[in-house]
């Protein structure tokens, strides 16, 4: 698969505590020059960054992160301000103690309450694959199936695991198609990201696959860069050298 597909399917992502301005406005460079999906940057970044990229770049950022206990109402708000901010894509964490108290109908208003306010935006609904059981998991792709969500997303690659091939198979298989997958945390290579994507998924969160496009640049410019060394001269043949088969 070529690299520059692989970036198309990029969400290249900062959502570190302490990223600053200036980081983030590089991060943004990066998507535009390599031709990511979008940015996923923290909400409070989200108004400076549309600001710098305008329309060149879209705009992602993440609601009720990482841990998805705030209440429908509060993640509403955040998903309504970010939109007003500018973001294009919100990416939501459910609330798994609703998950793990089996309220399903809480879990699907809980996703419901982002909808409502996300109309005409991307939402993609994080599950936190690493703490479900498999049994969660299949519930939880028929709650975001009908919840009207674009997405449905493995981690937040804040928690005890990221992405694996069996979470993205099993999202994939149990997802009707209108309902997209995305896989984050963890995809240390070009063949990782390559894996996820044979497996389904049609995003990445991930921020190595444009670092490893940017050190395939450096290395070629340093090749090219580098002075040719002149070709020896050839030496005449001796006799033990010279090719005697006919």
């Amino acid at each position: 698969m070529e690299l520059r597909e692989i970036l198309s399917r990029c969400d290249h992502t900062l959502l570190r505590v302490d990223a600053t301005a200036a980081e983030i406005r590089a991060l943004c460079d990066q998507g535009m020059r390599y031709g990511c999906a979008s940015v996923c940057i923290p909400p409070c970044h989200v108004a400076g960054a549309k600001k710098y990229v305008g329309d060149r770049l879209r705009i992602c950022t993440v609601i009720g992160f990482p841990n998805g206990y705030n209440t429908p109402a509060v993640k509403a708000f955040e998903a309504a301000e970010a939109i007003r901010n500018g973001a294009d894509e919100v990416d939501m964490v459910i609330n798994l103690a609703m998950v793990k108290d089996g309220c399903w109908d809480d879990v699907a208003a809980d996703i419901r309450a982002v909808r409502e306010v996300s109309r005409g935006r991307i939402l993609k609904v994080i599950i936190e694959c690493c703490l479900l059981t498999e049994e969660e998991k299949r519930m939880l792709c028929r709650i975001v199936s009908d919840s009207g969500a674009d997405y449905i997303k493995t981690s937040t690659g804040f928690s005890t695991g990221g992405a694996t091939a069996d979470d993205v198979r099993l999202l994939r298989a149990c997802c009707p198609p209108h309902v997209k997958v995305k896989a984050a945390g963890g995809i240390a290579s070009l063949a990782d990201a390559e894996e996820f994507i044979r497996l389904g998924a049609d995003r990445l969160g991930t921020s190595r696959i444009v670092k490893i496009a940017m050190a395939q640049e450096q290395q070629a410019a340093e090749a090219a860069a580098a002075p040719q060394q002149p070709e020896a001269p050839a030496q005449p043949e001796t006799p033990e050298q010279q090719d005697t088969t006919y």
